[in-house]
């Protein structure tokens, strides 16, 4: 169901932790299976909002990502996957990475719509420290304080922060990024990954991630 109400946004209740992931072991793995292929070039058609990506466009692999802001797994992808992603594929040239709105709530919603509106270009930025920070917005009894916080921290105005919100343009496109996922490519969890058009659900580890992508180099 698409997220339509505005007032809805920082008000609802704390959101339950998402159960932790297992750490998994050090030694090398074998790729997981995917779950399906979907084609690139409708993969990559316009969306309604632009994309948002890390590492160079023409890149040999590319990687899309469902995400939302309140989901615990894709906070530990972001906090403890991304980094060494970043430093080995996205760095070097050899993959971008795509992340695309997913939002399952009205915070999460929110917390897009503030990293769509970071000041400078901040996006990619914004996202690294909300979801760092998931903690203390994500499951407070009232979310706005904190976000507040955290966005003047990051250049906004308490203007710029209640435009951003109140933005009904803007979170339209949000949920039609979502329902663009859900529908066409059959997403249905958080984090879910396309990997030159390969689906793969969870939050993959950079062993898995390898094991993924040195085969399409």
């Amino acid at each position: 169901m698409l997220i339509s109400r505005r007032n809805a946004l920082l008000s609802m209740a704390a959101i339950p932790a998402a159960l932790s992931v297992t750490n998994l072991p050090a030694f090398a793995q074998s790729a997981p299976a995917s779950e399906g292929s979907v084609d690139m070039d409708k993969l990559l058609a316009d969306n309604a909002l632009p994309e948002m990506f890390k590492g160079e466009e023409d890149a040999p692999v590319t990687i899309v990502e469902y995400a939302s802001m309140t989901c615990g797994h894709c906070a530990n992808f972001h906090n403890n996957t991304y980094p060494e992603l970043k430093e080995k594929y996205l760095d070097t040239g050899k993959a971008r990475l795509i992340i695309r709105e997913f939002p399952f709530d009205p915070r999460a919603a929110a917390a897009f719509m503030l990293a769509r509106c970071a000041p400078n270009d901040a996006y990619f930025a914004m996202v690294d420290v909300l979801f760092k920070q998931q903690s203390t917005w994500a499951r407070a009894e009232n979310a706005r304080a904190p976000l507040e916080n955290i966005a003047k921290l990051a250049g906004f105005t308490q203007e710029s922060f209640e435009k951003c919100l109140t933005d009904q343009q803007l979170l339209n496109d949000v949920n039609k990024v979502r329902e663009r996922g859900q529908t066409e490519f059959g997403v249905n969890a958080t984090p879910t990954f396309f990997i030159n058009g390969e689906k793969y659900a969870g939050a993959l580890t950079i062993d898995q991630l390898s094991a993924i992508i040195d085969p399409l180099l």
